[in-house]
């Protein structure tokens, strides 16, 4: 939810950038070699956009409440529809992506709830099999040397474009993704982002062991990055200065925006708490070293609550900093993985970046000879008042609240994975949705409004754009499956309609003709254009089709991984997927406090119509490609 300005390639090298339109110099190599002819986000056709919109929100609402939608859209398309249409069109002329500085503001630095659960997913890695102090920090020195043998990629420009569809894609996520972190404030927060084109570019890491915050130098003489043993003996002495635990100020990332503004804005008036900060923002990414957690009967699950939240502050939710960009986090029991906020990007590049490491440590070989002259890690230290002191209690509290309440469980499943669906001629991820669809209705008897992830990647500066999973065809998919008296082959010919439906809106939300950030454009051009909020905006409908009670999105890797993130509304799940050629990982999280919400149930209600439709096209296969 971003924003930006026209970016230039020449210029001088820039300082930390707090926004992605300050970058003034982007390196010509490998990486962005087609970065400047990527065209730019278009502006879908108003009419276009207000039919497709009320085909998406016609099996969400009554009769009576479609036919007021109607009505209203109408009015619409006559005033003041028209006049911010061409005001959008003005501004795509004009920059760069007509969307992202809206974007990252509206979806990111605007917000103040916080970032735990809410904002920042989590990645779970496979459990490692080691065990003890020593083999963890063996293992966490070879996920800093993977990150780092990433990173020469990134700053070489050595990483080839990515490809959709056999169209090249943005680069520029995964030049935000290192030395990035988000800047509490007040009303509103900012973005840093420290280049490696920097004339003093950031040269360490930060490594949180017992809540205690340590700035390493992961670089020797002449920009060498230390080998994995140089790194093990720096982690190892972190860990021997570390023995008792430290007040948890890592705590802080995790409140209300507004309050951790306040705290932040007092804390740097003392000039040794500032330059802890500004060592925190301006490291590579952060490393922390965590306890060994309980474990219940799904360790997967068990892990995910630990990558997500810490799961409290008595056991690693203090040593965490939410609002850094990449959090790597390596146990001592075996369970790692990430959590990482969301304002540099989208889970893909994470995703790319995950697997190249755990490839890299993988190989389990030394990482290069010996880098000259490592500088010791240094501790940071924070002066902490009755003010901040009072602000991590209540951060604890409001932590231990949010850990009882999530609901997280980590499921893979093995009867058959991508190979079978296409052998079906079909979308995998068109199945997957329409399985929770299924999924879904079945729980609840009654469809909910659904958003899916769809990658903007094609333009400059794309981010993301909705597909509306639930669909007319969908719902009718899943009422068809519910009965017992409709023939298998009418069965397949809606799952087939239902398939080529979703496709067909997924193709168009990734060439910019999606509904949502249309609309949102259109909204936030009346908003600055000084016209009221239109009705559209107001009315039943709209609220309804965009509350979303399943967020889900497709993150694929090719590593035993799955990606989480929470529910986006109190009583609805946060569902992403890792579907691979044999299995599916899938990860659901949703509230207890919501008493129709069971992310368990919804896990095995997820399977069974795997499973179920597995079984009906065995019966009927499709003969025909969609």
């Amino acid at each position: 939810m971003f924003c930006t300005r026209q970016l230039r390639l020449l210029g001088r090298l820039g300082k930390s950038v707090k926004m992605l339109d300050n970058i003034k110099v982007v390196p010509r190599g490998r990486m962005f070699s087609v970065q400047y002819s990527l065209p730019r986000l278009p502006v879908p056709p108003l009419q276009q956009t207000l039919d497709k919109y009320l085909r998406s929100v016609r099996p969400l609402v009554t009769d009576e409440e479609f036919k007021t939608t109607q009505k209203i859209v109408q009015k619409f398309l006559k005033s003041p529809g028209p006049e911010l249409q061409a005001f959008l069109e003005k501004k795509a002329a004009n920059e760069t992506n007509w969307l992202s500085e809206w974007w990252r503001n509206v979806a990111y630095l605007d917000y103040r709830v916080p970032l735990v659960v809410n904002f920042n997913p989590a990645v779970t890695f496979p459990q490692q099999a080691y065990r003890g102090k020593d083999e963890q920090l063996r293992f966490a020195a070879k996920i800093v040397a993977g990150v780092l043998d990433y990173k020469i990629m990134v700053d070489e420009q050595t990483l080839p474009v990515e490809m959709l569809g056999g169209k090249p894609l943005c680069m520029m996520q995964y030049y935000q993704i290192m030395s990035a972190c988000r800047i509490p404030g007040i009303k509103k927060d900012s973005h840093e982002i420290f280049l490696s084109t920097n004339p003093d570019p950031p040269k360490h890491i930060c490594v949180i062991h017992n809540n205690h915050i340590f700035s390493m130098d992961v670089y020797g003489l002449k920009g060498k990055p230390l080998n994995v043993s140089q790194l093990y003996k720096q982690l190892k002495d972190i860990v021997s200065q570390s023995q008792y635990p430290a007040t948890p100020v890592g705590l802080l990332t995790s409140l209300d925006r507004d309050t951790w503004g306040s705290i932040y804005h007092e804390m740097i008036k003392d000039k040794t708490s500032k330059v802890s900060l500004k060592q925190i923002h301006r490291s590579i990414f952060v490393l922390c070293l965590d306890k060994p957690i309980p474990k219940g009967k799904n360790i997967q699950s068990s892990i995910a609550r630990e990558m997500l939240h810490g799961d409290g502050e008595d056991l690693n939710s203090g040593n965490r900093w939410f609002d850094k960009t990449l959090q790597f986090i390596v146990g001592a029991d075996g369970a790692c993985g990430l959590n990482y906020e969301h304002t540099s990007a989208e889970g893909p590049p994470v995703a790319a970046l995950l697997d190249h490491v755990l490839d890299f440590v993988g190989k389990n070989v030394e990482s290069g000879l010996p880098a000259a002259e490592p500088k010791p890690s240094q501790k940071l230290t924070f002066n902490i008042p009755s003010k901040v002191s009072g602000a991590i209690e209540l951060a604890a509290k409001e932590m231990e609240s949010l850990v009882k309440d999530v609901q997280v469980t980590i499921s893979k499943f093995e009867s058959f994975g991508k190979n079978f669906i296409k052998g079906c001629r079909l979308s995998p991820d068109a199945f997957i949705q329409l399985a929770l669809q299924l999924a879904y209705y079945r729980m609840h008897n009654r469809p909910c409004a659904t958003y899916e992830t769809a990658s903007l990647r094609q333009f400059q500066l794309g981010r993301t754009e909705t597909i509306r999973s639930c669909s007319v065809e969908s719902l009718e998919f899943t009422q068809g499956m519910q009965n017992a008296s409709l023939p298998d082959k009418v069965k397949v010919a809606l799952l087939k309609e239902a398939v080529k439906a979703h496709r067909k809106y997924t193709d168009e939300a990734v060439k910019g003709q999606g509904v949502d950030r249309h609309l949102l454009g259109l909204k936030l051009a009346a908003l600055e254009n000084g016209y009221d909020v239109p009705e559209l905006y107001l009315d039943t409908s709209f609220k309804e089709s965009t509350y979303y009670k399943l967020s889900t999105s497709q993150v694929g890797a090719k590593h035993n991984m799955v990606m989480l993130f929470g529910p986006a509304v109190p009583d609805g799940y946060g569902l992403c997927y890792n579907p691979q050629d044999t299995k599916i990982f899938f990860s659901v999280t949703s509230y207890h406090v919501c008493s129709e919400t069971n992310s368990e149930k919804l896990s095995a209600a997820i399977k069974q119509s795997l499973v179920d439709m597995q079984a009906l096209l065995n019966r009927v296969p499709p003969d025909s490609k969609l």
